[in-house]
């Protein structure tokens, strides 16, 4: 207790104020020593002892002002940083001075705050109008999943202010089965402010060193559903053009029949014009046959059944099957990953058999190479044809270029690609004349992930054939 006393009472300010005191003690002592013994008049002994003790004491406080005022200065600078404060400065902050170098770099920690806490103020403003315009609820639930910060969405999701939702529970908000359970995923859910179907998006973060979720809940009921009502004119556009393709010249030579049959005499060719007529009825009802018939093998498309695939060996094999051409295999890594065998084979066969009606066109070659970027396995088929004219529709259902061609190859040859979730593109080559084809799919299983592109699975069926 006396030592605490003690260091309280000799402060900084005291010891620096007896050790000026101390330091100048031997000379006042040795002068005065020598005036009050050296015979002078009594006028002058006082009259110098009291100039001495006098200049003494003047310097002394002096010197500890010139050391604790600047103490001072720097110590209100950082109670001012501390605060929250960077607007003061610090006087005589110059170059080529033990202190004024320490006023300096005190100056420019003050700048630097200054600067940070405006960026973070700035920072923050913007991130609280993007968290109020966007149409996007999110909410955040501490340790004990009660709810500490929410946005104008979700005032309007939850039909009340945020005054009354902060505090409360994800159980009484009727947010608690969206902070359990897969993220990402999509749900049917009803609240206050909305019905429909909703992205639920949850992450975990930390704040004053304990535990939060963040939640995002996006309304994607109006996107789907626009999104269903392009595919549904897609696929009547579709299906319009090639019934009326059909259905035309069979209502007109239905019609020139009838007519001939409604004569009173007939003419001596009439059975050879019917018959030709019934004939092209025959031909387009095969062919619109034909038509939904490979519509309904677009839409019947099977979920893969995942086993190990060695690559060269399918390649090799299926390469050994195009009689027209002799196909070149560059010799790659030996990959081994999990695929449909059948399917992943039928769309080998498609792109080999259009590369090699690309390359008979110019008189080129077809060559098959693949490698390994990363988790994927990049195969690519190049031919040297005279490319492709126009790729925009190139994956579009029933369009082709070829004579005699279905347009649904690529089509399947696609969602077989993102059946197993992978990629699949089709480029002009940038170093060579020709088309080059690229599938990439990925060296590990499909595991739990959902299926790419709402390819549908069937209970049962055979692949299709491209």
């Amino acid at each position: 207790m006396n030592t605490t006393r003690r260091r309280a009472w000799l402060s900084h300010e005291r010891r620096v104020l007896l050790m000026a005191m101390a330091a100048g003690l031997p000379a006042v002592t040795v002068a005065l020593s020598l005036l009050w013994t050296g015979g002078y008049t009594p006028k002058v002994v006082w009259t110098l002892t009291t100039l001495m003790l006098v200049c003494w004491w003047g310097f002394t406080f002096a010197l500890r002002a010139r050391v604790v005022y600047p103490l001072q200065t720097l110590t209100n600078l950082l109670a001012g940083l501390r605060e929250g404060d960077a607007s003061m400065r610090a006087r005589g902050a110059v170059p080529n001075d033990a202190l004024g170098e320490v006023m300096l770099e005190a100056n420019v920690l003050a700048e630097t705050l200054r600067e940070q806490r405006l960026g973070a103020l700035e920072a923050s403003s913007l991130l609280r109008k993007v968290m109020e315009e966007i149409d996007v609820a999110v909410f955040t639930f501490d340790a004990g999943h009660r709810l500490r910060l929410t946005n104008r969405a979700g005032e309007r999701l939850l039909g009340r202010a945020a005054e009354r939702l902060l505090a409360g529970t994800a159980e009484e908000l009727g947010l608690a089965s969206c902070l359990e359970g897969q993220s990402p995923r999509v749900a049917d859910m009803s609240f206050p402010g909305g019905v429909g179907r909703w992205e639920v998006r949850r992450t975990s973060f930390r704040q004053g060193g304990l535990p939060h979720q963040l939640l995002v809940l996006t309304d994607v009921s109006r996107p789907l559903r626009e999104e269903e009502r392009q595919a549904w004119q897609r696929l009547m556009r579709v299906l319009g053009h090639e019934i009326n393709n059909s259905l035309a010249p069979i209502k007109s030579i239905a019609g020139s029949l009838a007519r001939l049959l409604r004569r009173d005499e007939l003419p001596a060719d009439w059975r050879d014009d019917a018959g030709r007529g019934l004939e092209v009825i025959a031909s387009r009802a095969e062919a619109l046959t034909r038509f939904t018939a490979s519509y309904a093998r677009l839409a019947r498309l099977p979920q893969p059944k995942l086993a190990p695939l060695d690559i060269e060996d399918l390649v090799r094999r299926v390469a050994g099957l195009e009689t027209r051409l002799a196909v070149e295999v560059d010799q790659g890594p030996a990959i081994r990953l999990p695929g449909d065998s059948d399917q992943l084979e039928h769309l080998l066969i498609n792109l080999i058999h259009n590369a090699v009606d690309a390359a008979l066109e110019t008189g080129g070659g077809v060559k098959v190479a693949w490698t390994t970027n990363g988790g994927y396995m990049e195969l690519r088929v190049d031919d040297e044809g005279p490319g492709l004219a126009q790729t925009a529709n190139l994956f579009v259902p029933f369009f082709t270029t070829k004579p005699g061609g279905s347009g649904i190859g690529l089509v399947l040859s696609r969602q077989i690609a993102e059946g197993h979730n992978g990629l699949l593109s089709l480029a002009n080559r940038p170093d060579h004349q020709g088309c080059r084809a690229l599938l990439r799919l990925p060296l590990i299983g499909l595991g739990s992930r959902s299926r790419a592109a709402g390819i549908p699975s069937t209970s049962g069926g055979e692949t299709p054939t491209l």
